[in-house]
């Protein structure tokens, strides 16, 4: 039997342990835990509070709405996890946003330790003194970082070589390229009325390639024409 070396460690570090838990043990990324090639964790931020009832939030100084999480067990818990190569990485609404371009540069990574905001956030002196990188998976607001930090773990991890079956899965992929995926069809030929395209059962690879990639440029160009200033000097 060949041995599988784990390609990437990500430790969660979240007050919901079981909604990650839940999300990843499902579909590829699931398998791709049980094969070993993602080792994954979930920790429960509680259980390295100093507090009597396990605490791990207070009020803001100067006021405002809601609680933010202290520094104390933010702090032992990446000390307990960290490794000298690590990552740690921060979801919030106001990080950087994740691209395609952003998660393989973080599949790449030996280890990564992904902290989960809840309430009004986490204190500054942590995201200054131990946070390496800060997320947003979009301008919205969720009420906890943990689905994010999935969200994040799933699009990493199809980056990593053998999670996904297919060899060329990613090719065809939205963003892989700055273009949006191509439109796809299966059997049967006709439904409906509905028919596929003839170009597609011609078996004519290059005029199959050539008609793929012109609906992608219409499409990128219709819904985001942003991502066509990358295109205008390319062939």
């Amino acid at each position: 039997m060949v041995a599988i070396t784990v390609a990437i460690r990500i430790d969660l570090v979240t007050l919901f342990p079981a909604m990650a838990d839940g999300f990843l043990q499902e579909s590829v990324i699931g398998k791709a835990i049980d094969k070993g090639l993602i080792e994954f964790k979930a920790h429960d931020l509680r259980a390295y509070s100093k507090d009597k009832h396990r605490k791990v939030d207070d009020m803001p100084y100067g006021g405002g709405p809601g609680m933010l999480m202290s520094c104390q067990p933010l702090f032992d818990a990446v000390d307990a996890l960290a490794t000298p190569d690590c990552e740690v990485v921060y979801l919030c609404p106001d990080g950087e946003q994740l691209t395609n371009k952003l998660a393989k540069e973080l599949a790449q990574k030996s280890h990564l330790i992904l902290i989960s905001g809840h309430y009004e956030g986490i204190d500054q002196r942590f995201r200054d003194r131990k946070v390496t990188r800060e997320v947003s998976i979009g301008d919205y607001v969720l009420t906890n970082g943990t689905l994010p930090a999935c969200v994040l773990v799933d699009c990493l991890g199809r980056q990593i070589p053998g999670v996904l079956g297919e060899g060329n899965s990613l090719t065809g992929d939205s963003y892989n390229g700055k273009l949006l995926a191509f439109p796809q069809f299966t059997r049967p030929a006709v439904y409906d009325g509905l028919e596929v395209p003839p170009v597609l059962l011609g078996g004519n690879h290059a005029e199959i390639e050539k008609w793929r990639r012109e609906r992608q440029i219409e499409k990128t160009k219709q819904r985001r024409p942003d991502l066509m200033k990358d295109q205008e000097h390319q062939p």
